[in-house]
């Protein structure tokens, strides 16, 4: 293995070093992404049930900011149901943009992975042919042994370079969509924890008009 990244010239080391970036990425992607970590398992329906008993205050808030994305959602939601719903949904709408932000962290850079390493064993055939060609040019064609450095680094650094795009690509179109999805859901949620606060502060109104 270490001959063979030896034999693949320099443009192996900013191949190999961009694999283990994408490996690192996937893995902290696909756990900080999992369903009950970022949209807990009927969190709505526990805090709909403190907001009806009265049950809310400020600990209660900073607790279900730190839970997940939705719950940092549905704390804004918290701390503005006093509001308009227009101003309301302002606020739900800039909090929904951070966390999409924040799901969306690194998967630029997987990306850009995925699209510069190619570049870059193209770039090492580039010059493993030049250097085929240089032997050629100083030795002639009886040196075999040094023509097939050259073609041996072109040919390495093009397989790995597609070695790791290949599978950083896969990985980077599976990730987007499962952010998609999340994004999809947390907005449905969100809607509906908005309506809920909405029809709940007209029935609180209401009933203090009838007192």
């Amino acid at each position: 293995m270490w001959e063979i990244v030896l034999a693949g010239g320099f443009f192996m080391w900013p191949i190999i070093l961009c694999s283990v970036i994408a490996v690192a990425i996937v893995l902290e992607r696909l756990w900080t992404l999992q369903q009950r970590r970022v949209i807990p398992p009927d969190l709505t329906r526990r805090i709909w049930q403190l907001v009806e008993s009265g049950q809310i205050n400020d600990k209660v808030v900073a607790a279900l900011q730190a839970n997940s994305p939705l719950g940092k959602i549905l704390a804004v939601g918290l701390q503005n149901s006093s509001r308009p719903r227009e101003v309301l949904m302002d606020r739900l709408e800039d909090a929904g943009r951070h966390v999409a932000h924040e799901l969306d962290r690194f998967l630029n850079t997987l990306g850009t992975i995925a699209g510069v390493t190619p570049l870059l064993g193209l770039l090492g055939t580039v010059t493993g042919i030049i250097k085929a060609f240089n032997a050629i040019y100083v030795g002639g064609i009886g040196d075999p042994q040094a023509l097939s450095g050259g073609i041996s680094e072109a040919l390495l650094t093009t397989a790995a370079g597609l070695s790791v795009a290949i599978p950083s690509y896969v990985a980077y179109r599976y990730l987007r969509g499962r952010v998609d999805e999340i994004v999809i859901q947390i907005e449905k949620d969100v809607l509906q924890f908005a309506d809920a606060l909405d029809e709940r502060a007209v029935r609180v109104a209401g009933e203090g008009a009838e007192a």
